[in-house]
């Protein structure tokens, strides 16, 4: 590692102009096994293993597909930390993880990488189980710095003097978490550092206030930095004219130089002027202004610093991918005492052309195809999320009430093609759910607007209170879609949609659907938007069983009203009748294994039960007083306080004498592997269904 008074060299990092689809040669990563391998390789070598470790990411994620773009981001910041810090004793805490891969390599599963995101392989982000070097297990955004202050309050409590350190993007800097942690780390003048790894993304184009005052940084040409004996220094930074960044937010930025320049006395303006001018017009590095100038640009110029008003010691923004000035900033940075920020730049999909071009697209791939498919000739299924974006369209010609709101999934959720259609009547409001939820619900206090929250299941966790106190106890009109509900494959515990019906059912003044199929989807998020009150649909992550959707039909979609799907000839005369209750699109795999069950003896039938609340009661009379014998559940959710438990409650409560038994997801998180191995493992497939209703019959 390069002492601090070690000249800061140049090093221009490889480009790929396309994946590598194999191993690729790397000599100087093969040596490494963990961080401590780090610290004892050279300035160019290190810069050398960043180019190989690109390279190896570009080929392991190609196998096993996964998060893209914000790893090859971080390559060069990854391998700086390591080096400087002390891990694991240093305790370095990732938020959400899209970030980790880079992680996971230097922290000796190399070899393991190819079988992140599958079943008892790698998990797809940071997990505390996994390995020593994993801090924190994350999944969802804004938590890394709470996180990161109870490490540090615990080890000055304990007698520690381990540095802790949280990367966040800017992204998941706008969930209101990641201030209410800063706010609390200046309160307790705790020794923290918070690199916040800018990269104007989130999964979408970073938007919002915050985001403007990033770029106000960036746009500057100035850096807060720190000399070789600790002391903050101003310095220039050279701006590159195709920046990303600046194009992007140059008509937010209200040319943020002319900006500066109104702020500070007329001299200062002038040499600033100068500095800045210098700047432009050449390709230097960044070098310290004169002491007294800088000292002056440092008490006017930082005054709008949003973290230096807030307390934090402020420093940069350096060029992220600058590996030799990021590990001389952050040795120096250990000389500080107190919450400190390290505002870095880098660029979503660095070293990777076509990721550099579209961060969007490539935020992450797929696994690449081992050979040339067969093109298929019959018409792919449509997703349950393009399902939703046709029904926001479709309505919102309809209904010039209609708003819709998301909290930076508008990709996933499907409202692209919204967004363009109705700019005005879209609303992204970051990484933060909280806030969706009550933007929604003081929306809805105005009878001329309808608002629909597009939210994953997952984050809607995260919103929770706001969606019993701001939204049902008001009863005010919200219509939740919700997307990737149940199991998700891949992503693993923490993106699971498994609680929502759990901590849905239990509020007063909401009514919950589960569509079957993506006709069902449609036209339940229609009656759902005609409920005047909270509402939720829930539907599942990618694509439907290929039904097409009839926009017109004379079908009726009530609320609270289910549908018998299929009943054999035997079941008024059988002794022993079994009624199958589908909560959602298990129904497909339910009725083929119940089809698999008939027999002469048992009577049997199979209802899609479409609204988990209000709960079909007539229905379950209808059953019981046809003198139903046994009564399975099925849900791709929690059984504990789930849609089963729902009929439980209410058969209880006719004091019925039936056989019970409820289908779907244990006590238990259920690991990262595929969907299909992940319904398997829960015995929810075709399969697993058959099973429990053959050993539940034959009591």
């Amino acid at each position: 590692m390069p002492a601090s008074n070690t000249p800061i060299k140049s090093y221009t990092s490889k480009v790929f102009k396309q994946m590598i689809t194999t191993r690729p040669l790397t000599p100087i990563l093969d040596k490494v096994d963990s961080p401590a391998d780090l610290k004892s390789l050279s300035v160019d070598e290190l810069c050398v293993l960043a180019d190989e470790l690109r390279a190896f990411l570009l080929y392991s994620t190609g196998v096993s597909g996964g998060h893209f773009g914000a790893n090859l981001g971080v390559v060069e910041l990854t391998i700086a930390l390591h080096t400087v810090l002390n891990t694991p004793y240093d305790q370095l805490v990732w938020d959400v993880g899209h970030q980790a891969y880079a992680h996971k390599v230097l922290t000796g599963r190399k070899d393991a990488l190819t079988s992140i995101r599958s079943k008892l392989g790698l998990t797809a982000f940071p997990e505390r189980h996994e390995s020593i070097y994993d801090a924190f297990g994350v999944g969802h955004s804004s938590t890394s710095i709470s996180a990161a202050l109870g490490m540090s309050l615990a080890a000055r409590l304990a007698g520690e003097s381990r540095r802790v350190v949280a990367v966040i993007g800017d992204g998941a800097m706008t969930g209101g978490m990641a201030f209410e942690a800063m706010n609390d780390a200046v309160q307790q003048n705790a020794d923290l550092t918070v690199v916040l790894n800018d990269n104007d993304m989130s999964i979408s184009q970073a938007i919002g206030g915050f985001s403007r005052h990033l770029a106000k940084l960036w746009q500057r040409g100035l850096a807060v930095d720190i000399d070789k004996n600790g002391n903050i220094i101003m310095a220039k930074r050279q701006i590159s004219t195709d920046d990303r960044r600046v194009r992007h937010y140059l008509h937010m930025a209200n040319d943020a130089f002319g900006d500066i320049s109104g702020k500070l006395p007329s001299k200062i303006s002038e040499r600033l002027s100068d500095a800045i001018g210098g700047i432009l017009g050449k390709n230097t590095p960044a070098t310290p202004l004169p002491d007294k100038i800088a000292e002056k640009i440092a008490d006017r110029l930082c005054a709008d610093n949003l973290f230096r008003a807030i307390g934090f010691t402020y420093l940069g923004p350096f060029d992220g991918h600058d590996l030799p000035k990021l590990m001389q900033v952050f040795e120096r940075a250990q000389s500080l005492s107190g919450a400190v920020l390290i505002h870095v730049h880098t660029i979503k999909g660095k070293g990777f052309l076509p990721a550099e071009a579209d961060p969007i697209g490539y935020h992450a791939i797929g696994k690449l195809p081992k050979s040339t498919p067969t093109p298929s000739v019959q018409k792919p299924a449509k997703k349950y999320s393009d399902v939703f974006g046709e029904w926001l369209i479709d309505t919102a010609k309809a209904d010039e009430k209609l708003v819709a709101i998301t909290p930076a999934m508008a990709e996933g959720s499907g409202m692209v093609n919204f967004a363009k259609v109705f700019p005005k009547r879209f609303f992204d409001v970051a990484i933060a759910e909280q806030h969706a939820v009550t933007l929604a619900a003081g929306m809805a206090t105005n009878h001329k607007i309808k608002p629909v929250v597009a939210i994953y299941s997952t984050f809607l966790q995260r919103g929770y209170d706001q969606l019993i106190h701001d939204v049902a106890l008001q009863s005010l009109d919200v219509t939740f879609a919700i997307d990737r509900a149940g199991l998700v494959g891949e992503d693993g515990a923490t993106h699971a949609g498994v609680f929502d019906l759990a901590f849905m059912r239990c509020v007063p003044n909401m009514i919950i659907a589960a569509p079957s199929d993506e006709h069902e989807c449609y036209h339940l998020l229609s009656a759902c938007y005609a409920h005047q009150g909270a509402a939720a649909v829930r539907y599942p992550r990618g694509a439907g069983i290929g039904r097409q959707i009839h926009q017109h039909t004379d079908e009726l979609f009530k609320i609270g009203v289910s549908k018998l799907i299929w009943q054999t000839d035997t079941w008024q005369l059988a002794s022993k009748k079994l009624a199958v209750l589908v909560f959602g699109t298990r129904l497909h795999d339910a009725l083929a294994a119940a089809k698999q069950l008939q027999s002469s003896q048992l009577g049997l039938c199979v209802i899609d039960m479409r609204w988990v609340k209000p709960l079909d009661s007539y229905m379950l009379d209808r059953l019981l007083a046809d003198g139903v014998t046994h009564i399975a559940t099925v849900e791709e959710h929690q059984i504990a306080g789930g849609a089963g438990s729902a009929v439980n409650e209410y058969l209880l409560q006719r004091r019925a004498s039936v056989c019970i038994k409820n289908i779907g997801i244990h006590d238990e998180f259920i690991a990262h592997a595929s969907h299909a191995e992940q319904l398997s493992a829960c015995k929810l497939d075709e399969d697993g269904i058959y099973q429990h209703l053959s050993s539940f019959t034959s009591q």
